[in-house]
């Protein structure tokens, strides 16, 4: 479905719609959905559709990222805007995005459209609230935690939220899955946050110290700040002023020390707990199974 509904008669919204379905990535969003409408007990088709378009919001949010980050690489191969143009990226982006809510349409499903509607609109939110803190030092970690709540984990607990909606599951379930999706969204973010200044290129699929060279204050930044000593503060403080991607080394021996990467490693391990301490709540079986995979697939992902 996904491959469908990328299609067009305007052959360079196909060309950019098919190249950005190929260039692959994990479908974990999507996958949320399937999982948690089946461990609903779900039986209907529904669910296909609102995956297909839960990665669709997704797909939309990064093709406009690009530009705005100004990013050559995504998921190990060029952006769109890289291999096209800036214009064609952010049009094909809105494309992909209206095609999302025509799926959203057909479900029928009024409370589907009010979760869906009220996260993009907090989502959007997000995203403004990390643009107008790129270089800004003093951000603290309460507020990273609330900007990455909006732009990363409200899209996941949505994908949660509306599959227990379509499948009309009882509150108690819906209301685990929700906060399942939520607390997995916050460690997906904070284990890229990890990944940025533990991995590489190779690894990653992007480039490494992408969010140093964009001035963005990640977790392990902030708590370098915050806990390192007072050289070690001031060298991330001018690198994120000065983008001075150069200096990662000096970062990364920097964020060592402070002890920032055990200490966002922990954090994601905190928020994955929770995560599946909620899933006690929902009913047993394989597709519970599945979410609890999903969860670990994170950790292992940290090792």
């Amino acid at each position: 479905m996904i491959a469908d509904q990328v299609s067009s008669r305007v052959p360079l919204i196909r060309d950019v719609g098919s190249y950005v379905v190929q260039s692959g990535g994990k479908r974990i969003r999507p996958l949320v959905v399937l999982l948690s409408a089946k461990a609903c007990g779900y039986a209907g088709s529904g669910h296909v559709p609102l995956a297909t378009l839960v990665e669709f919001l997704h797909s939309a949010t990064l093709l406009h990222d690009d530009v705005v980050d100004d990013s050559d690489l995504r998921r190990g191969s060029l952006t769109a805007k890289t291999k096209w143009n800036n214009s064609t990226s952010i049009l094909v982006g809105d494309f992909i995005y209206s095609r999302a809510f025509q799926l959203m349409v057909g479900l029928d499903s009024m409370r589907v459209m009010e979760v869906m509607s009220n996260a993009t609109h907090i989502i959007a939110e997000g995203e403004v609230m990390q643009l107008v803190n790129i270089g800004n030092t003093e951000l603290d970690e309460p507020s990273y935690l609330e900007i990455i709540r909006r732009k990363t984990a409200l899209l996941f607990q949505a994908a949660a939220h509306t599959a227990s909606i379509l499948s009309q599951a009882r509150e108690q379930h819906a209301h685990a899955l929700q906060e399942f999706g939520l607390r997995f969204g916050m460690a997906f973010q904070l284990m890229d946050d990890w990944l940025d200044y533990a991995g590489d290129s190779s690894v990653m699929g992007k480039n490494a110290g992408n969010d140093l060279a964009e001035g963005k204050l990640t977790l392990p930044l902030i708590h370098t700040i915050a806990n390192g000593s007072k050289a070690e503060a001031n060298l991330v403080r001018r690198a994120i002023q000065f983008r001075a991607k150069d200096r990662l080394e000096d970062v990364l021996d920097a964020v060592r020390r402070a002890g920032s990467l055990d200490y966002t490693r922990e954090s994601v391990l905190k928020q994955i707990e929770q995560a599946v301490g909620l899933l006690a709540r929902v009913p047993d079986g394989i597709y519970r199974n599945g979410l609890e995979s999903l969860a670990h697939y994170l950790i292992d992902r940290t090792d």
